[in-house]
């Protein structure tokens, strides 16, 4: 059973032409593919999908509404599951490139993928001590009565399987406000994103805490760094899939796994690589109401924790001569509370996903990332970024020229066949119509 409590029908991610469709023609498509009901296709439309009312209670000093494009990405198998992915962007090309990569990737079985348990830890910063790896000791002996502690905060969670199942405690002898010491919660927070849970019980025991270290009490907060929730994806991709009209398949590979080793080399670069990955990630986050900023805040924190900033995949050629991928990164998602039991279209996207736990959004959505990132490589391994990038960004260039309806189509693939995406290019084009 999914999150949205129906059983989720099994689908076929293959859709032929849908981007040749008009919109609501692709959610008719869509529609049919998935077995939406009439209300949920409607929330998908996107028509006034979030009343006043709910979104003045979501935030404050609400004022009106932002919409973000809602796509959906096609192709996409994923443990030999298929999966359409609806994705919230605003950047052209986002959408093409994961589902042309999960095209070429599913001839090979697609992207298979793994993830840890659920776990969320939270922090309980402890100062003015003096003997602060006697305190650390002192903390350890009483991990039970602290995990007892916190897990009567939330009797629900402990029922359905989750609660805190231990601490870890770090010693800092020296800082700018003297010896510290850091007690680490750590939670299965099950189907939840869980800050909720964690910063709850943290600020239960902390008072507990400062009486057992002698110390005083200030930070008790949860850490977007979920190195204990982890999700991985690998690919594995046959030269033949990779060859283009100009390049033999083997020289695409060795050019991306050359891309690849500077990212993992060269901070400068691997900010722009992994960036590429979040273009795919995020926009998955975001449709399912998830924290998009806790998922970058966390992948960052990830890549940079060797001391040095580098890349969350790596490409290599293995013995036959395939290309293989794969990637490992923090992923805290989760199914219930937040947003995602608000927003009437994060439920409508879960929906469309077919999701039935939170460990399995994790893993969807990185591959979703891999493919992104596998896009971005065979590109710059290829014609370039800016071919692809600009012919697709060439619609938003005719609209901000001044075309409408069916001259958005006529102008932008005009000014894209010249290799002049531009706003006076466009305007030129427009003239004559």
């Amino acid at each position: 059973m999914s999150a949205t409590g129906q059983q989720p029908k099994r689908v076929n991610s293959r859709i032929e032409s849908l981007r040749n469709l008009e919109p609501e023609s692709r959610l008719d498509v869509l529609a049919q593919t998935v077995g939406l009901d009439g209300n949920t296709r409607e929330i998908l439309a996107g028509r006034d999908v979030l009343p006043m009312p709910l979104a003045n209670g979501m935030i404050e000093n609400v004022i009106g509404k932002f919409e973000l494009p809602l796509a959906v990405a096609t192709n996409f198998v994923v443990n030999g599951r298929d999966y359409l992915i609806p994705m919230a962007v605003e950047e052209p090309s986002v959408v093409a490139a994961a589902s042309y990569m999960a095209k070429i990737a599913r001839d090979g079985g697609g992207f298979l993928t793994s993830s840890d348990p659920a776990v969320m830890r939270a922090q309980i910063q402890v100062l003015d001590l003096t003997d602060p790896h006697g305190a650390r000791h002192r903390l350890l002996a009483a991990e039970d009565e602290l995990k007892s502690m916190c897990n009567s905060r939330d009797k629900m969670l402990v029922q359905v399987g989750g609660g805190c199942i231990g601490i870890e405690v770090e010693v800092f002898e020296t800082s700018r406000v003297g010896p510290m010491v850091v007690l680490h919660i750590l939670v299965d927070v099950r189907d939840a994103m869980g800050a909720n849970t964690v910063n709850s019980m943290a600020e239960a025991i902390a008072p507990r805490v400062a009486e057992l270290t002698g110390g005083r009490t200030r930070l008790r907060i949860l850490s977007n760094l979920a190195d204990r929730r982890l999700a991985r994806a690998r690919v594995t991709v046959t030269p033949d899939a990779m060859t283009t009209r100009d390049l033999p398949g083997t020289d695409v590979i060795r050019g991306m796994v050359e891309a690849c080793t500077l990212a993992e080399i060269d901070p400068y670069r691997a900010a722009t690589h992994n960036k590429g990955i979040m273009n795919g990630i995020d926009p998955v986050v975001v449709a399912t109401g998830n924290d998009w900023r806790a998922i970058e805040a966390g992948a960052h924190a990830y890549a940079a924790r060797s001391g040095r900033y580098g890349s969350l995949t790596r490409w290599e050629q293995d013995a036959d001569g395939n290309l293989t991928g794969t990637i490992e990164m923090p992923m805290a998602l989760g199914l219930v509370g937040g947003a995602t039991k608000t927003h009437p279209a994060a439920q409508a996207a879960l929906k469309v996903l077919g999701v039935e736990t939170a460990q399995e959004l994790s893993e969807v959505v990185v591959a979703v990332g891999l493919a992104q990132n596998m896009a971005a490589l065979r590109a710059l391994a290829t014609e370039g970024i800016q071919k692809g990038h600009m012919a697709l960004h060439a619609r938003n260039i005719a609209i901000v020229a001044g075309a409408t309806g069916e001259q958005i189509e006529i102008v932008a693939r005009a000014i894209a066949e010249r290799g002049q995406v531009s706003v006076d290019a466009a305007q030129e084009i427009l003239a004559t119509l």
